[in-house]
């Protein structure tokens, strides 16, 4: 699959594709053009084919884009069709909830294992997926292949986890901690997941738009008065 260097925006972008498409053939359609495409995800004809020329020529011009073929090919461009495997580290409310509503082979990765301090919960299972003390993940990872880590400890011991992880050479680290959690000497890739994100996004649009309206009022105040 051609590779040029890609931008973070570019790969943002992707899932956001994934999806939509997946939508489309859940509706029944198999074709669609670039022009359709963008309009209803916001994004411009050419923005969309400038983000796939990235990885090679998946439309025909004055054809489109088949949507099955499109799906399959991004998905593959995301890795869903590589069998990554991930263990989860912390099961309390947040990773219990990631074990209980979110379907991890659904994007192509295999939850193999889950670990926690808690007696309660080691040795139990989950959805299928057996719970460990935290004192087996070295012996764990030295003898089973593992791709990825879950983190949901609680903050104060994000720091000392990802020390372990690193250690034992993880290639890669989803981050529920709400620290930001950064290993610029290491090959572990991070992502660093903080839910304020998208609300404080929000935030700053609705804000915007608020004094848009008020600077418009304050216009048109004006104007009346003269």
């Amino acid at each position: 699959m051609k590779r040029l260097k890609v931008s973070h925006n570019v790969i943002r972008r992707l899932p956001r594709y994934l999806r939509k498409l997946d939508e489309l053939t859940e509706a029944g359609v198999g074709r669609i053009s670039s022009s359709d495409l963008g309009q209803q995800l916001g994004l411009t004809p050419s923005q969309i084919r400038q983000d796939f020329s990235c990885f090679g020529e998946f439309g025909q011009q004055g054809y489109g884009y088949n949507v099955a073929a499109l799906r399959d090919q991004v998905a593959a461009i995301l890795g869903m069709n590589r069998g990554f495997r991930a263990i989860l580290i912390g099961v309390g409310n947040i990773g219990h909830a990631l074990m209980d509503n979110f379907c991890f082979s659904e994007w192509g990765v295999c939850l193999v294992s889950a670990f926690d301090i808690n007696p309660a919960l080691i040795g139990t299972s989950f959805n299928g997926v057996t719970i460990r003390g935290m004192e087996e993940l070295e012996n764990y990872l030295e003898n089973n292949a593992v791709d990825l880590a879950v983190l949901a400890v609680p903050r104060e011991a994000a720091h000392s986890v990802t020390e372990r992880l690193v250690a034992c050479k993880i290639g890669a680290i989803w981050n529920f901690t709400n620290m930001e959690l950064t290993e610029p000497g290491s090959a572990t890739i991070v992502e660093n997941v903080h839910f304020s994100d998208s609300l404080l996004s929000l935030s700053y649009y609705m804000s915007e738009r608020q004094d848009e309206e008020a600077a418009r009022a304050a216009r048109m105040a004006k104007k009346n008065a003269e």
